[in-house]
């Protein structure tokens, strides 16, 4: 039965304001836990999905409120057409028909959850500063809202380096 119900609408707000790093416990930084990291990379790929197509569509319906239906029919998703890899999910478009590259990243959880972001993501904000946008969407299964962020993104979030590659050359 909930597949027939209509997603409640997308809220936007600000962002929340950076707070200084709370450093982390060793004792806890180290914490051993068992999961299924099938079930949770499914569970996320599903949510990450579910949060670009809210944005998607809010985009769509943003271009023809303003009377821009011409670029609301060239809005693309990337990350489904195309794949992984572009360094953002949706092309969209300002009222201007400028570009815009959005980087969707959706929790479940507040505003203030963290988030993930790649290398590659991370370079194309800094590369295209005009058009790169993070869309931060939070209270996806309660009540989906959304934050954008401009570069550069570390005016607005801590970002802290989770893992590195190990080569040999």
């Amino acid at each position: 039965a909930s597949g027939f119900m209509e997603r409640p609408g997308l809220f936007v707000e600000t962002p929340p304001a950076l707070l200084p790093v709370t450093p982390l416990r060793e004792d806890i930084e180290r914490l051993v836990r068992k999961f299924n990291p099938v079930e949770r990379d499914f569970r996320n790929r599903k949510l990450g999905r579910d949060g670009e197509e809210l944005v998607f569509q809010f985009e769509r319906e943003k271009l023809q409120r303003i009377d821009r239906p011409d670029l609301a029919k060239k809005i693309r998703w990337i990350s489904q057409e195309d794949g992984d890899g572009a360094g953002y999910d949706i092309l969209s478009f300002d009222e201007k028909g400028k570009e815009r590259f959005l980087e969707v990243k959706t929790t479940v959880g507040s505003d203030t959850t963290p988030f993930y972001i790649t290398r590659n993501e991370l370079s194309l904000s800094a590369e295209r500063p005009d058009a790169f946008r993070l869309c931060r969407v939070f209270d996806f299964s309660i009540r989906p809202r959304m934050f954008e962020l401009e570069p550069p993104l570390a005016n607005f979030v801590h970002l802290s380096p989770l893992s590195y590659e190990a080569s040999f050359s």
